[in-house]
């Protein structure tokens, strides 16, 4: 069974300095036609302009995960960490117990393009974390890159959750098959470019919930990056 969520469908937040777009209710867009997909709870594809951004704001009980497609993100939390995230990298900040963090486009020429991942974590109440790798582009080329996962294998960051997060790249003839689990929910969005999913043609910005298949199928692609969640229910 597949559900599939269009990008013009999304939920849509511009300030100017800002432009977002809710694959699942947050903030001021409510949908409750939408409100996650098992632990998965916020995408949102923000593009923000040069030397705006976040102020410093609080988080409790909640994996975030930030995925940068262009540009240069800038991280500051009250742990101590702080960065510049680019191309390839993937941060994951557990907020636990309570975090305060800022997140500003590093940039005072040109925007910052990332996606920003919640997922509930499945213990709460615990001290906050922080972790980012970075993950070659041709590492995921015609393959499924882990990238997150609950216990760091091959190279991924963890997270306080069973789940798993997988990105590829995909062009032309590249197909990838990940065999989907009874009682596991994929989900998989296309960052950019389109593809098909189990028949089912996607472009940027489109998502789909695959349930009770034997397998999830990426082809067809023209340029695609993608990335495939695999939930519990």
């Amino acid at each position: 069974m597949l559900k599939v969520r269009k990008s013009e469908d999304r939920g849509v937040a511009n300030f100017g300095w800002l432009d977002s777009k809710h694959t699942f209710s947050f903030g001021h867009y409510h949908d409750p036609a939408h409100m996650g997909v098992g632990p998965l709870r916020v995408i949102n594809e923000d593009r923000v302009s040069a030397g705006r951004g976040f102020d410093a704001h609080g988080h409790r009980d909640m994996e975030i995960i930030s995925y940068v497609l262009d540009g240069a993100l800038e991280h500051k939390d009250s742990m101590g960490n702080g960065s510049v995230l680019r191309y390839g990298d993937v941060q994951r900040m557990s907020a636990g117990q309570g975090v305060v963090h800022s997140e500003f486009n590093h940039s005072k020429t040109e925007p910052v393009h990332f996606l920003q991942i919640w997922i509930q974590p499945n213990r709460i109440g615990e001290p906050g974390g922080y972790e980012e790798k970075h993950f070659d582009a041709a590492d995921k080329m015609g393959r499924l890159r882990l990238v997150a996962s609950p216990d760091g294998r091959e190279g991924s960051v963890s997270m306080r959750q069973d789940a798993s997060l997988y990105a590829t790249i995909l062009n032309g003839e590249d197909r990838v098959a990940f065999p989907l689990q009874a009682g596991r929910i994929a989900y998989v969005h296309v960052a950019r470019g389109g593809l098909s999913v189990n028949g089912v043609a996607l472009k940027a910005g489109d998502a789909v919930r695959i349930d009770a298949e034997e397998q999830v199928v990426l082809d067809g692609a023209q340029d695609a990056e993608v990335l495939l969640f695999d939930l519990p229910q």
